[in-house]
């Protein structure tokens, strides 16, 4: 039975693997194809470029949206518990009290360190 299992698991990720494939040579085939030097020009809001295109941007801006990331997946996590806390009990309670001050520790943290100030 367990065999039968991975048999199936295996044959639908050879079938998606060739439904992927599939999909990028038939797009590959199928697409016009005239370059020209308008179309492989760079695309910069319809103005020229000037001077170099790399910019040093703070690392703030990364924190601050990490820390975003963080705590919105955190809350998307909390709204499943939420719905089903009674089923859970006394356990499941002082599991999520502990989640929550795992995420106020960071929150503190990202406080102290001053990521959370945009400058």
């Amino acid at each position: 039975m367990l065999v039968n299992t991975y048999s199936c698991v295996l044959l639908f990720l050879a079938a998606s693997t060739v439904f992927v494939l599939a999909s990028f040579v038939t797009s590959w085939v199928l697409r016009p194809h005239k370059p020209s030097p308008q179309k492989l020009s760079t695309y910069e809001c319809g103005e020229p470029t000037k001077g170099t295109s790399f910019i040093q941007y703070n690392v703030r801006y990364y924190l601050f949206a990490l820390a975003f990331v963080i705590f919105d997946v955190e809350a998307v996590f909390l709204l499943p518990w939420a719905v089903v806390c009674k089923d859970f009990g006394l356990f499941g309670f002082i599991e999520a009290v502990v989640f929550i001050f795992i995420l106020l520790a960071g929150l503190v943290y990202a406080w102290k360190k001053k990521v959370l100030e945009w400058l």
